[in-house]
C-alpha cells in the first residue's frame, strides 16, 4: 500500500510542477504526470479493496536422514527419502535433512556429501548436510531444529541428547513415522 502511495505523492507533486512551469493542463509532462497519479490511485484503490492472501513461511523440519532411510525395510534406500521429502513439502514444509557421514556408503556404496544427496532428493544443498566422520548427527540434528524452532522427523527417541536438549521430551518435538502395508504414514502435527 506504501508504494502506490508513494507513487501517487511524486506523480501528483510532479503535475503540478509541470503545471507551475507551463501553465497548461494539456501539455505532455502535465498530461503523463496526471496519468501516472490516476494510475498510481488505482493502484491504491486495488490494494485496499482486493485482499490479499496471508503469505505464511512454510513450516520447517530437520529431518534425521540415516533414520528414515531405514524405515521401509532392511536396506536403506534413498526412494523412502524421497517419498518423506515429497509428503512432506506437499503438506506445507521446507524440510532440511542431516545424514551420518556414512550416509552416501550405505545408500550408493561410495561416500556422498551434501550436493549430491540434496540433488537426488530434489532439495537446495544448504538445505542437505552431512556430517563429517567421527561426529555425531544427532546433536547437529537437534541444534538446527531448536535454532530453527523446528521439529524433528525420526523414530530416534534422542534419549542420550535429552540432558543438553530438553525440549526432545516436549510432545510435538519428535515426530515419528514409516510404512504401514507398505504405505508411508507421518506423525507432522498438521
Amino acid at each position: 500500500m506504501r508504494v502506490p502511495f508513494a507513487l501517487f505523492l511524486m506523480s501528483f507533486a510532479a503535475a503540478m510542477f509541470s503545471y507551475g512551469l507551463i501553465g497548461m493542463v494539456e501539455s505532455a509532462p502535465v498530461l503523463v504526470a496526471l496519468l501516472s497519479a490516476f494510475a498510481a490511485l488505482i493502484l491504491m484503490l486495488r490494494a485496499r479493496v482486493v485482499p490479499q492472501a496471508p503469505r505464511t513461511a512454510p513450516r520447517s523440519i530437520v529431518i534425521d536422514g540415516s533414520n528414515i532411510m531405514h524405515w521401509n525395510g532392511e536396506t536403506p534406500q534413498l526412494a523412502t527419502l524421497q517419498e518423506v521429502v515429497r509428503s512432506l513439502t506437499d503438506l506445507g514444509y521446507q524440510p532440511g535433512v542431516v545424514f551420518d557421514a556414512n550416509a552416501g556408503y550405505k545408500l550408493a556404496g561410495r561416500y556422498m556429501d551434501d550436493r549430491p544427496l540434496a540433488r537426488a532428493l530434489g532439495l537446495p544443498a544448504d538445505r542437505v548436510l552431512v556430517v563429517p566422520k567421527g561426529s555425531p548427527a544427532d546433536p547437529v540434528i537437534l541444534k538446527a531444529a531448536r535454532e530453527l524452532g523446528a521439529a524433528v522427523l525420526s523414530n530416534d527417541r534422542f534419549r542420550d541428547w535429552a540432558d543438553e536438549f530438553p525440549e526432545v521430551a516436549q510432545p510435538g518435538h519428535l515426530r515419528r513415522g514409516g510404512y504401514r502395508n507398505g504405505v508411508l504414514w507421518l506423525e507432522t502435527g498438521a
